[in-house]
Parts: structure tokens; sequence; C-alpha cells
């Protein structure tokens, strides 16, 4: 099961974005990561550099690497449907990435390893592979073991925590309504560039 392991500030700083929900921890994100600090930045982006900057943002957003997020988009490309809803369905539709959107976990590399740690049960069936596709119908909940885990715990308590429109919470039964799609993402991705990327 293939992750990244380096540096994240350094990813963040690259995109000029917090793609981990760091908050204050995250600090120089106006500063390119690299010896030659902002000195990169004074010459405006090529369409290409702009496409694949985005590209780059949402595939470490999600935390996934390029071969898998290539699969994504390849099967996105295929399908009938609109290319930019099945894209981030497949995205949203990850197990990772729902525990992380029902407020499980605070980020979602804390929400991968829940997962990875055999902590996340789905229709009662303990599941440890983050890109698994959760269903409607289906229902996710943790461990009694993964609730005891002291910064789960602490964010399962947090009554501000806002619950997409596709998923439905009860306390730490979380159950997937319907798929998501382009719409039910918050984050300003600009789809368009990231498929005109692929398409060259």
């Amino acid at each position: 099961m293939a992750r990244y392991t380096g540096p994240k500030d350094r990813l963040s700083r690259r995109e000029s974005t917090d793609l981990f929900n760091k908050g204050v921890k995250l600090t120089r994100l106006n500063v390119l990561p690299g010896v030659h600090g902002p000195k990169g930045s004074l010459r405006a982006p090529s369409q290409y550099g702009k496409q694949l900057r985005e590209k780059q943002k949402t595939k470490r957003t999600y935390g996934v690497l390029e071969k898998q997020f290539r699969n994504y988009m390849e099967e996105a490309m295929r399908s009938k449907g609109n290319t930019a809803n099945v894209l981030f369905e497949k995205l949203e539709s990850r197990l990772d990435n729902v525990v992380y959107r029902l407020g499980f976990a605070s980020t979602r590399p804390l929400a991968r390893q829940l997962v990875s740690h055999r902590h996340v049960y789905v229709d009662g069936k303990r599941v440890n592979i983050p890109s698994y596709q959760v269903k409607t119908g289906e229902t996710v909940t943790l461990s009694k073991k993964g609730m005891e885990i002291p910064s789960v715990e602490l964010h399962l308590k947090n009554k501000n925590v806002t619950v997409p429109d596709w998923l439905q919470r009860k306390a730490v039964v979380g159950k997937v309504k319907r798929l998501p799609n382009r719409d039910d993402v918050p984050e300003p991705f600009v789809e368009q560039d990231i498929i005109e990327f692929y398409s060259r």
C-alpha cells in the first residue's frame, strides 16, 4: 500500500494552500520550498504549469499517488457521465475520505491511519483498505479501541463538524445516503485544468 511519507509542509508550501488542515502549525506558507525559495515564483506560470499545479494539489489533498490518480482520471474520461462528477465521486467515495468527511478524524492522513490500523467497520465488517469505494446504503463505524484514541475522542466531541449532504451521521455511525458529485466538494479545485492536463 503505497503512500507519500515525506514532509507534508513542503507539499502545502508548493501548492500555496494548507492541504492537510494543519492551521497555525503550518509556517512559511507563502514561501516556496527548496534552496531557491521565492525566486521560482517570479515568472508567470504557463498553461501547462497551471494545469500541473491543479492536478498535484488535488492528488495531494486526497493522499493518492500518481498511478492511482491517473487510473481514477482514465476511468472518469471513459465513462458516459460528466467527467468531473465521476472523478470526484471516485475520490470522495474512498473510505479514508468518508471517515474524514463524517468527522471521525480531523485530517485525511489521520483518517487513513484509522483505516489502515483496522479501526473502521463497513456494514459491520472490518475494512483496512483506504481506497475502498463505499457504496450507497453502507454504514461506516469506528471500533471501540479507535474511539478511545485521544485525538479521535477529542474530535468526536467537536459539535462544529459539518457533514456533507450525501452522508448522514448519528453519534459514531455514518451512512452513505447517495454517491457524491463535484458540487458536494467544498474545496476550490479547478477540475477543467485537471481534465485538460490528462487530455493532452
